[in-house]
């Protein structure tokens, strides 16, 4: 028997047959009509070169080669509905499994806690492991499941494969050490220009755009040191006469009483954070709930709340002389 002859609706009447025992009812349970169900029992005689079901008068009763092969004919059924047609469910509170998250070392401080926060409340038994990807790697890591979402600035992921949601608008600020000789409650362009500045050199992130921003306004300072991370940031600000621009929500997460946050002395364009993830992985179940979880916890959020009012009045003033 040649099986790409086999039609699957076929062994649906065949099963449903071997329970009713009446091809009306069989026919009624399947929505089919009566003349199909009985052109359907024709093909499935034929296939199998066998009666199936006989007349009797107490219904059609299967034969020993249909009974032979009736609870095989179920099981298989069974296993397509359950194992191909049923998608699988996630159950966040029963679940027990590790996440990964690509995101920068700004994105650890910030971004990690509420969505720890968030697991602990949902996913008790859920693990979280963060990575930091160049973009060629990522977007293979994305689409392989090594990665189940990227979170922040990438604006080189492919738009075709990539799937992104907007999170929200961040700025800069600048640091510097709150006893600093010469620069106290405001930060001119001329003091900005003539200090000593700590550049973080993290190549495809946020920090460029500030960078790319100096270069189109072709203003030069001097760039006295450049490390690879922010984590040393805060101490080498607060022991040297060094300034530091850096994200908004790292400058807050900084300051300290030995730190103190200014409006930069120009306006500086914003960038987007975004939640990024493969279209291929877009509907497995936990991805997809991780991602509905990231959003919600991470949308709108505004690390302007976190200022202190002197810094969002300086901020403000700052706008002002700008715009004069």
């Amino acid at each position: 028997m040649d099986i790409r002859r086999l039609d699957l609706n076929l062994l649906l009447l065949l099963d449903e047959l071997n329970r009713e025992q009446n091809l009306s009812a069989a026919a009624r349970r399947l929505g089919m009509s009566q003349p199909m169900a009985s052109a359907s029992l024709r093909r499935l005689r034929d296939y199998f070169e066998d009666p199936l079901f006989q007349s009797t008068g107490r219904g059609m009763r299967p034969t020993p080669f249909a009974l032979s092969i009736a609870a095989a004919v179920s099981g298989v059924l069974e296993s397509i509905k359950t194992d191909i047609l049923s998608k699988p469910a996630f159950r966040p509170a029963d679940s027990d499994r590790l996440f990964t998250i690509s995101t920068s070392d700004i994105g650890a401080l910030i971004f990690v806690p509420p969505i720890l926060r968030r697991l602990g409340e949902d996913a008790p038994h859920t693990d979280l492991r963060c990575v930091s990807l160049p973009h060629q790697q990522l977007e293979t890591a994305l689409e392989q499941g090594g990665v189940d979402l990227a979170i922040g600035y990438f604006p080189d992921l492919s738009v075709t494969f990539i799937g992104t949601q907007d999170l929200f608008d961040h700025s800069f600020t600048c640091i510097v050490r709150k006893d600093h000789p010469t620069i106290k409650d405001s930060l001119t362009l001329e003091q900005f220009l003539g200090a000593d500045h700590l550049v973080v050199n993290q190549e495809g992130r946020s920090q460029e755009i500030f960078e790319h921003y100096l270069r189109e306004l072709k203003l030069h300072r001097r760039i006295h040191l450049e490390v690879p991370h922010f984590m040393s940031v805060p101490q080498l600000i607060a022991s040297t006469d060094m300034i530091a621009t850096v994200p908004l929500s790292l400058g807050i997460w900084f300051a300290s009483n030995q730190i103190k946050l200014l409006p930069p002395p120009v306006e500086v364009p914003k960038f987007e954070l975004k939640l990024h993830w493969h279209k291929r992985m877009e509907e497995e179940p936990s991805v997809s709930w991780l991602r509905q979880v990231v959003h919600e916890e991470l949308k709108n959020l505004d690390p302007s709340l976190a200022m202190s009012p002197t810094y969002a009045e300086r901020k403000k003033n700052k706008l002002k002389e700008l715009s004069s």
